[in-house]
């Protein structure tokens, strides 16, 4: 016998794999029904009952789905202890039970009969289940876990076996029937086993019989149960009182008019990729709809409350400044302010730190009533991050009521507790639920209400009501926003499919092949009289939001900075600052530490120098933040303790005498004329801001200090704000709305670089030429054009305009970290990021100082680590212990480096440019060489020639005024930094020294308000000083125009001082610092290729690596060569590199291959390492073997180095376990080294194309090498330039390259074509040739050949439909072997000649090169003498030449200059 049987229930368990008998988890029974077959499947019984709900009500979301509402249940339904005993009587008389996913019915009946105590076999029975494994490889339907078929649903089981799908799906009766008819089918298909069935061999043969056709439904009549809930209901509701008199409603609009509305639930773009707010917007939408009050409610973070509040003081501040301007024109003010509400809307779960079960909570809204609660949801939001993060942040209802003062609680939307559990557990347990949060929060507890026209909403919304009378918690509206206007809705969606990570195709909804969305566009920003119309029936809603504002207190979160509290000695403290938390004690410690640092500093401290630190201690003093210059010398000193570099300074720190004497910064300030009040300004009371630099790896170091100083609860990293740029916004729409990937990259492509979106609409045309550059412009009218269409990708464009600026995701601010006298929380929210195991503040590096936080920049800068390394390479090498900070500022050597140009690898000298500028400027001072670090940017550059010919005695140096030699001589009387504008004013002008950095502030930033202040104090002063008043505005309308682009002088001293550094190790140790420059950059292959050109070119050679003599990163060897690092060669980790370093230290270098093996860890160095080593030409010093031996097998499978490694494992084995004979000393068993086969070797392309696949660069030469002379002079181009085709179009290229691989392949057509790709010095890149051109050059794409291309490219085809152009296209012209250039193109050979440089024995050398090379080409000279700039050209008419490479190579080697063609 089979007893299938289906229930169907009040909703879902919370926890699937709960037993039974925990009846709390499990739902209620409302409908079951059973039907009982003996086992030739002829139907004995079926019953269908409704249970009676007992002490429970059917949710909202339950009838959805079965149709079965209380009320039905209720009248038609029969007591559950009825039912149970007529189950149990089925149940008797059964040998299986048998269910579509039967499981859960199990647990369901399980819970029923252990709630009413009632005996039964259910759990006993023998079960056959119809979703199974079995069936689901029987339908084949992909989609499921782990890469399996997913289990099937009934009606796709149904599908399946009768080829059609079943209808009535969610009635108990129905269900039953279908998988009755299911099973029965899947036993005459014999789809179980007789042991499953527990039968005879023969079951089979006689089901078949018995049922010889596909089995048929047995034809119940099944109630349509959403009818007959909706026919009661219906009836309910014509009972009910007809709602509210429309005579009330016109009472409740009047009462309405006066009443002010504002949102109390809104999500800003905080609300990562769930609203398109910003928080600017959300101000704006309040300060529109003449609100008097707005709140922010993230989802459990509160990253927007500080530019919120930001936002909201000055959106006041204008209000005040219109109201002000009205009173004065004795009008009446209107315009009114807004308060500020400082809310989040949290996950609330049951227990925040358990992590085993997947449980977002509810989501609940809390607003901050003053301060003290604005710092309570501050904590939660914390803890929801650091402690309860779990796919969400969540908190759970203890962590409530500890943080619960000064809270306001709203009940949130459809996902709060108490509406969600009206939908979805039942009335019984949301009112519980009201209760708790009626308990904890009293009169601060209000019933949300929301209208947005959905039919569960109004359901939930009739319990509330009815819950809100019974409990007297009083109503309030409010509109859950995530859009400011109606019509953004759309462009919310997609941001919602963003997130997700879906199309926008796909239909909204739960489950499988559907997605999250909002069920209408009514989630926007709403006007009050919206508002009050969606509410006119409930006037208490609208009302009591205004009890709320008054209930909130408004206050500031900007505050004075915070120092934590720096531990000083004993004898320094004052009993005094304990009393008044002043800093006596602080400001007398440092005065202490700073004067012992001034000893050691400087030989003698003179008047001028105590006057300076006086003056620099007065001003920290008044600023009141001594303990900032003791918190950073402090880690200063120990970073330099631990061996971490420390950068000289940067930033105008660099400024302070009081920074130099505590080793903060290395540049003495009185010397380079550096000022404190750049860095402090007197006359202001401002925070310092020190930004160190440390070495790349010591930076981690020096922060694990920091934590451990002042505990991991007061340190944390800054979040950064990823936002959707431009390009990205326009993508990601792209993807959402599937417009294809060409399209959208294409479109992207048409924005300028680092230009925004907001900045191309909506702008003049005039605007618009001001902004762009010509070739711009040409792209954003085509943005526009595609802007202003209706098709697909004119719709991308708006959303993505709307999108622009979201924040798509968090990150950690590169070097700021942020130090809190106490618990970091106990000032901000924190959460957690990914990388870093500290806390990160929720609020960014704009608002964090603002907020009271002490930040400190730890910055990381490789070229630090560079010195380290070179420093240490020379003192490996030379025994020399190198003190960069002690190098000469006046060595010969250095700067005549510089005066070459040969400036590559040195920091901030690096570019082309700056090179050029070196060789004319010829610097011969230090000064020079911080005034071209100034220089060298945009703006200031044009005065660079002029600065070059003043240097050079080109041009004269003249001053405005005499008084002005003292400050600009050292830049040749032109201005270049901001100190000069400040010391002038001070002397020409009488400024104080705080005016002078206004003045500073005001040029630099253009603030005109500020300069039409200072302009009359300038001319004044000047004039009382003497000084003729035209010229005075002379000067300060030079210094308007260029104040602007004036630098900073301490940050340029402090980086020309490291350049300098830099420069020095590269004059006078080039090897140790170009191995130091390529360690550095080892990870970047296309840089190490950069790198090695230099060495090149220094005449430096670069080896590859060696296991005689390479370390992990490049080194320097004994003949004064750079070797490559063995960390350089792919799948050599650093423990291999260390096992064959450590054994060459202390056992001497390796004889051969066998006795590395013999000798080294090969536990840490696995069999791709010796491979690549061996590629890499690692054991080519060994001299014994050459690379292709080492991968040669002799027809066993095994290559020789496999043998070699075995050999070295069996001796270490053999070591390790030597057998001791008779007479105790160990035998010595010899094992036989294995034979070197004998094999062909590598040819030259197959060596380096092997070296390029294990280091990703040719070392031991380049394929082109020898063409070098026909690439200079044949190509016009290169391989990169075929990444850039639009940039080239209309014209012919040429280049040449080494052809890697090559693919001939048929079309579908059948003709033939290619993909080759091609390779030069710059790049590589696979390009496909079609059709004829591909029949007329196909013989040139060899893999290893040399080819020398003419390619044109083409405009790109045009469509006919859009008018658009497609990307532009190549055609070949021709092809030709490179080898044959030279004879082909060399039609003659200019010589040119310098007049000074001609001296005899050179010319006859010249004569005898020619001699030697006799052809028919002829030869031109062109004589020219440089200073007059004159030029002769000069015929050869009998001599002439054959042009070859060899004869070029001569003429290069006499360093004679020359010309081809």
């Amino acid at each position: 016998m089979y007893l299938i049987f289906d229930t169907e229930t009040t909703g879902l368990p919370k926890n699937w794999n709960a037993p039974f008998t925990d009846t709390d988890n499990w739902p209620r029974c409302i409908q079951i029904a059973w039907q009982l077959h003996d086992d030739m499947g002829m139907l004995i019984e079926h019953q269908d009952y409704l249970v009676k709900p007992d002490g429970f009500t059917i949710p909202f979301d339950a009838e959805q789905i079965h149709g079965i509402s209380t009320e039905l249940a209720e009248q038609k339904g029969i007591p559950l202890a009825e039912v149970l005993e007529k189950f149990n009587s089925a149940m008797s008389k059964t040998k299986f039970i048998v269910g579509q996913n039967v499981k859960f019915d199990l647990n369901i009946m399980g819970a029923e009969f252990h709630r009413l105590s009632v005996e039964n076999p259910l759990q006993e029975l023998p079960v056959l289940d119809t979703c199974t494994e079995h069936t689901a490889k029987l339908c084949q339907i992909p989609g499921g876990r782990g890469g399996k078929f997913k289990l099937p649903t009934l009606t796709e089981l149904h599908q399946y076996l009768f080829g059609v799908p079943f209808g009535e799906a969610h009635n108990a009766t129905a269900d039953v029937e279908a998988t009755t008819r299911c099973f029965l089918e899947l036993i005459r298909k014999q789809q179980y086993t007789t042991e499953q069935l527990d039968v005879q061999p023969d079951y089979f043969k006689n089901f078949s019989e018995a049922n010889p056709k596909e089995i048929e439904l047995i034809g119940l009549k099944h109630i349509n149960l959403k009818k007959a809930s909706k026919k009661i209901s219906d009836a309910l509701w014509a009972k009910d009182t007809g709602g509210v008199s429309k005579e009330e409603i016109k009472e409740n609009i009047k009462t309405l008019e006066d009443a002010t509305f504002a949102h109390l639930h809104n999500h800003s773009q905080f609300s990562v990729l769930q609203s398109t707010i910003s928080v600017k917007d959300l101000v704006k939408a309040a300060g529109d709809a003449e609100m008097p009050a707005v709140a922010i409610t993230d989802h459990a973070n509160m990253m927007g409350a500080f530019h919120f509040v930001k936002e909201i003081g000055a959106y006041n501040k204008s209000v005040q400044a219109k109201n002000a301007e009205a009173i004065e024109k004795g009008e009446e003010p209107t315009a009114k302010e807004v308060k500020p509400i400082i809310g989040c809307e949290f996950f609330v779960c049951e227990e925040h730190t358990n992590k085993s079960v997947k449980d977002y909570g509810y989501q609940i809204v809390l607003l901050a009533k003053n301060k003290k609660g604005y710092h309570n949801l501050a904590k939660m939001s914390s803890i929801a991050y650091t402690n309860g993060f779990y796919y969400v942040p969540r908190i759970d209802k203890k962590v409530i009521q500890q943080y619960k003062e000064d809270i306001i609680v709203l009940t949130g939307n459809l996902y709060g507790e108490v509406p969600g559990k009206v939908l979805n557990v039942g009335e019984h347990q949301a009112e519980e639920a009201l209760i708790w949060w009626k308990q904890e929060f009293g009169d601060d507890l209000y019933m949300e209400l929301m209208r947005h026209g959905q039919e569960d909403e109004e359901r939930v919304n009739k319990v509330l009501l009815e819950f809100a009378k019974k409990h007297e918690v009083k109503l309030v509206a409010t509109n859950n926003t995530y859009y400011c206007a109606k019509e953004d809705a759309d462009a919310h969606d997609v941001l919602l499919c963003v997130k997700d990570g879906e199309k926008q195709a796909t239909p909204i909804g739960r489950g499988r092949g559907y997605r999250y969305g909002l069920p209408n566009q009514e989630y926007y920003f709403k006007s009050q009289n919206e508002m009050k119309e969606l509410f006119k029936d409930l006037p208490d809603a609208i009302l009591n939001v205004s009890e709320i504002l008054e209930k909130i207190e408004p206050y500031e979160l900007a505050r004075d900075v915070l120092l934590p509290v720096f531990d000083i000695p004993e004898e320094y403290k004052d009993p005094e600052d304990a009393k008044d938390g002043g800093n006596r004690g602080e400001n007398a410690y440092l005065r202490h530490i700073t004067y012992e640092g001034a000893k050691k500093r400087y030989p003698e401290i003179t008047p001028e120098i105590r006057e300076r630190i006086d003056f620099e201690l007065d001003t920290i003093r008044n600023s009141g933040y001594p303990g900032y210059f003791l918190i950073t010398e402090d880690f200063i000193r120990e970073a330099r303790n631990m061996d971490v570099s420390v950068g000289p300074g940067r930033g105008s720190a660099a400024g302070s005498v009081v920074a130099y004497c505590l080793t903060i910064t290395n540049i003495d300030p009185l010397k380079y004329d550096l000022l404190f009040e750049r860095f402090l300004n007197p006359d202001r009371v401002s925070m310092p801001d020190i930004d160190i630099d440390f070495d790349d790896e010591g930076r981690s170091r020096v922060m694990d200090y920091v934590i451990k100083k002042y505990g991991a609860n007061q340190v944390a990293q800054i979040i950064t704000y990823g936002t959707m740029a431009a390009k990205s916004s326009i993508r990601d729409t792209a993807r959402v709305l599937d417009l294809p990937l060409s399209d959208s990259d294409r479109i992207a492509k048409l924005i300028p670089t680092m230009s925004k979106l907001s900045k191309i609409f909506g702008q003049s045309e005039a605007d618009l030429k001001k902004k762009f550059r010509a070739d711009d412009l040409e792209k954003i009218h085509q943005l526009l054009n595609i802007h202003d269409g209706d098709d697909l990708e004119g719709q991308t464009l708006k959303m993505a305009r709307t999108l622009e600026g979201s924040v798509r995701n968090t990150g950690i601010h590169a070097c700021g970290v942020i130090i809190t006298p106490s618990d970091i929380t106990d000032f901000v929210p924190v959460a957690t990021a990914k990388d870093s195991d500290l806390y990160v503040t929720q609020f960014d590096n704009s608002v964090v100082e603002s907020a009271g936080l002490l930040k400190m920049d730890f910055l990381g800068l490789k070229t630090l680590t560079l010195i380290k390394d070179t420093v240490k390479i020379v003192k490996a090498k030379h025994g020399i212990d190198l003190v960069p900070d002690d190098f000469p500022l006046d060595d010969e050597k250095t700067y005549a480096l510089f005066q070459r140009g040969e400036t590559v690898g040195v920091f901030q000298y690096e570019s082309p440019g700056m090179q050029k500028h070196m060789k004319d400027l010829k610097p011969s001072v230090f000064d020079d060489l911080i005034a071209m670090n100034a220089l060298y940017r945009p703006g200031p550059m044009e005065y660079i020639p002029s600065f070059v010919a003043r240097k050079n005695g080109n041009e004269e140096i003249a001053y405005d005024l005499p008084d002005m030699e003292e400050y600009l001589k050292e830049t040749y009387g032109i201005t270049v930094y901001q100190e000069q504008v400040m010391l002038l004013s001070q002397k020409l002008a009488g400024f104080s020294k705080g005016d002078a950095d206004v003045l500073r502030k005001a040029m630099g930033k253009k603030i005109f308000a500020l300069l039409q202040k200072l302009k009359p104090q300038f001319l004044d002063g000047g004039e009382k000083k003497g000084h003729p008043r035209e010229i005075l505005e002379k000067i300060w309308k030079d210094w308007e125009a260029f104040a602007a682009y004036a630098f900073n002088k301490s940050h340029s001293t402090c980086y020309a001082y490291i350049a300098y550094q830099t420069a020095y190790l590269k004059a006078h140790y080039p090897a140790e610092y170009m191995a130091a420059v390529l360690s550095n950059n080892m990870n970047d292959i296309k840089q190490v290729t950069f790198f090695m050109e230099e060495c090149k070119r220094m005449g430096l050679d670069v080896l590859g690596p060696d296991v005689n003599e390479s370390y992990y990163k490049f080194a320097v060897n004994k003949q004064g060569a750079v070797r490559f690092g063995m960390g350089a060669v792919k799948g050599v980790g650093r423990s291999a590199v260390e096992t064959i370093v450590k054994n060459r230290q202390e056992d001497g270098s390796f004889k051969s291959v066998f006795d590395l093996t013999k000798r080294i860890d090969l536990r840490a160095a696995n069999k791709k390492a010796f491979e690549n080593l061996a590629v890499a030409g690692g054991f080519d010093s060994f001299g014994t073997s050459h690379r292709a031996q080492y991968f040669h097998d002799e027809g066993d499978g095994i290559t020789f180095l496999e043998k070699v490694i075995k050999y070295g494992a069996k001796f270490q084995e053999n070591e390790n376990s030597a057998q001791v004979s008779l007479f105790g000393d160990a035998s010595e068993v010899q094992i036989p080294e294995p034979m070197v086969p004998p094999c062909e070797e590598w040819g030259t392309m197959e060596k380096l194309r092997r070296e390029k696949e294990v280091v990703g660069i040719y070392i031991s030469g380049h394929p082109l090498d020898d063409f070098k002379t026909e690439i200079k002079s044949f190509c016009n181009a290169n391989v990169a330039c075929a990444t850039d085709l639009p940039s080239y179009v209309n014209r012919e290229l040429t280049f040449a390259g080494v052809i890697t691989d090559v693919q001939h392949r048929v079309s579908k057509n059948g003709k033939g074509w290619a993909a080759f790709t091609m390779e030069d010095y710059t790049d590589s890149f696979e390009f496909r040739i079609f059709g004829e051109e591909y029949l007329k050059f196909r013989h040139f794409l060899m893999i290893n050949s040399f080819a020398y291309v003419k390619l044109f490219v083409r405009e790109g085809w045009t469509n006919k439909d859009t008018g658009k152009k497609g990307d532009p296209r190549m055609q070949f012209n021709s092809f030709m072997m490179l080898q044959e250039v030279m004879e082909t193109y060399a039609r003659k050979l200019t010589i040119k000649l310098n007049i000074t440089e001609l001296e005899e024995n050179k010319v006859l050398q010249l004569k005898d090169t020619l001699v030697n090379h006799k052809g028919e080409h002829p030869i031109n000279f062109i004589v020219y003498e440089m200073e007059e700039k004159i030029k002769v050209n000069l015929s050869s008419r009998r001599q002439k030449v054959q042009i070859s490479t060899e004869l070029l190579h001569c003429l290069e080697e006499q360093n004679v200059h020359y010309k081809l063609n």
